[in-house]
């Protein structure tokens, strides 16, 4: 199993990113994937979900409506689309595969730095 993340950069406020993950070795379209992050001295915090059936999503208060998550079962990647980056944004961003049958399956990226400044 793998999940890597790419996109990571070095952004002004008010900027964009796009992240991406790509993920290996599970059967990508069965899992809800999210976005978690975790700044220096903070708890990772979940950021946006996007479920494996009917693709619902849901966000934390804090991106809603600045970031979007987006998947393509084809290629087996999720993506986060992040605009009107704030300097609080700064963290480094993790990609997560969940589901829950029998028992649960976790799965996690190495994650990539977002680092929003001026």
């Amino acid at each position: 199993v793998q999940l890597v993340e790419t996109g990571g950069d070095l952004v002004q406020p008010g900027g964009s990113l796009r992240l991406s993950c790509a993920a290996s070795g599970f059967t990508f379209s069965r899992y809800d994937m999210n976005w978690y992050r975790q700044a220096p001295g903070k708890e990772r915090e979940l950021v946006a979900t996007i479920q494996s059936a009917g693709g619902s999503t849901r966000y934390a208060d804090s991106v809603k409506g600045r970031f979007t998550i987006s998947r393509d079962n084809a290629k087996n990647t999720v993506y986060l689309q992040m605009n009107s980056l704030k300097f609080e944004d700064t963290a480094k961003y993790y990609c997560n595969a969940f589901r829950r049958n029998y028992r649960e399956y976790n799965y996690w990226g190495q994650g990539t730095q977002v680092t929003v400044s001026s």
